[in-house]
């Protein structure tokens, strides 16, 4: 999708949010997703190839769908006998002529919605649900899918297309779930939502922060699930997550793109209409009985929020609401916060005493997936204790076990603002 050399960020974005709807068409007209999205790469490629120079079509979907028709006819060639009815259904789609597309009526289904939920179909894994999905969904490449797991890309590479193959012996049909398919799919749709929002709030690897396209991506989805089960208070309070980790993103890096902690942002830079939503959000569905993670994390976020300075942070409440949401939620990410939250609370000494105690029993700290982000708690503890020759050897270890390098630069300033960020 790259590979047009004028490509423009814009444009960029414009490919990246209609190829979910173009794949769920191919998708829903052919029913073979690993020919689908093969064929809706090379749609994508050929727009950043004719698009910079003709100018972006009137209707850049339909185009797009259009070039994707003509690829998947081209596949189906090769594989006629086997795939007839396929073939059969894409040149009577090609045959159409363009007034009639005009005339057919708009789906009122997201398309992205539907291929999301056909990517957490209950016949995959939760990881294989979760690595389709960042795939086909999100867009992210299989080498970030990879590093996001902590596995080699060739494994994760692997894990996908299988994911595709056993989709395809299930029978699984591009068509919105039943209710009772929808509930039993919500928790894994959601978390996967979840993820493709983190990935693009802090990106694994690259000299970016952030990948605003995936937030926003996240977040419209999120939305658009929100509409479907307006009742439900979980989607309710991931998408009010959502908003008001988005609301502080401008704040999140300074003048010379330097990451700035929490208490460090200038607060009059956070977004002020989506506090007011994300708050809004979560006030309102807070007094039901059931209380989920999203919703709990959600409450944690509006606290900061409600804060005009960081010492009026109500860090007793919010180290309350972490160890609520440890009890649902018995992840590393989730513990390391709860530390943080108790010694803001509590003192520094509090919290490595916890942090010491987490580590017994869950090995926070010899886990290649959380001994990054313990080593950076750790380093920030100790150095509110005064020990500043530890803090600095931690701090440089933290840093040399990252590969965002606004993240790497960041722990490297809390040793020696001058020192050098390379690896």
């Amino acid at each position: 999708m790259n590979d047009g050399p004028d490509i423009t960020a814009e444009l960029e974005s414009l490919l990246r949010a209609e190829a979910p709807q173009v794949l769920g068409a191919l998708v829903r007209r052919f029913g073979r997703f690993d020919t689908a999205e093969d064929a809706v790469q090379e749609a994508l490629l050929a727009a950043s190839r004719a698009w910079p120079a003709e100018g972006v079509p009137q209707d850049p979907r339909g185009w797009l769908i259009r070039i994707g028709y003509r690829r998947m006819v081209d596949l189906l060639r090769s594989d006629r006998a086997r795939r007839r009815r396929e073939w059969d259904a894409g040149t009577a789609e090609l045959a159409m002529g363009e007034s009639d597309r005009r005339a057919a009526p708009a789906r009122e289904t997201d398309d992205g919605l539907t291929l999301l939920m056909l990517c957490c179909h209950p016949v995959l894994s939760h990881a294989s649900q979760v690595a389709l999905t960042l795939r086909a969904v999100g867009g992210l490449t299989t080498a970030e899918i990879a590093h996001a797991h902590g596995t080699a890309e060739t494994t994760m590479g692997t894990r996908i297309s299988r994911a595709k193959q056993r989709l395809a012996r299930a029978g699984a049909r591009f068509t919105p779930p039943t209710a009772a398919d929808r509930q039993s799919r919500m928790a894994s749709v959601m978390r996967v939502l979840y993820l493709i929002f983190n990935e693009g709030y802090t990106a694994s690897t690259g000299d970016e922060l952030a990948r605003v396209d995936l937030t926003a991506e996240a977040i419209r989805l999120t939305r658009t699930l929100a509409g479907t089960v307006p009742d439900d208070a979980e989607v309710t309070g991931l998408l009010a997550l959502m908003l008001l980790t988005e609301s502080r993103r401008a704040a999140r890096t300074g003048a010379a793109g330097e990451l700035l902690p929490l208490d460090e942002q200038d607060r009059s830079r956070w977004n002020g209409g989506l506090v007011r939503e994300g708050t809004g959000l979560i006030d309102g569905v807070w007094s039901r009985r059931e209380v989920g993670p999203y919703q709990l994390q959600a409450a944690i976020a509006a606290l900061h929020a409600a804060a005009e300075a960081p010492e009026g942070t109500d860090w007793p409440q919010i180290a309350m609401l972490y160890l609520w949401l440890e009890r649902l939620t018995p992840t590393a990410p989730v513990r390391l916060s709860r530390v943080v939250a108790v010694a803001r609370a509590f003192g520094p000494a509090r919290g490595l005493s916890l942090l010491d105690d987490l580590n017994r029993r869950h090995a926070l700290d010899r886990n290649p997936l959380t001994r990054q982000r313990e080593r950076a708690v750790r380093a920030h503890l100790t150095r509110m204790t005064g020990d500043t020759a530890a803090a600095t050897a931690l701090y440089r270890e933290a840093a040399a076990l990252t590969d965002n390098r606004i993240e790497r630069r960041y722990l490297l300033d809390q040793v020696d603002p001058t020192a050098d960020d390379r690896p």
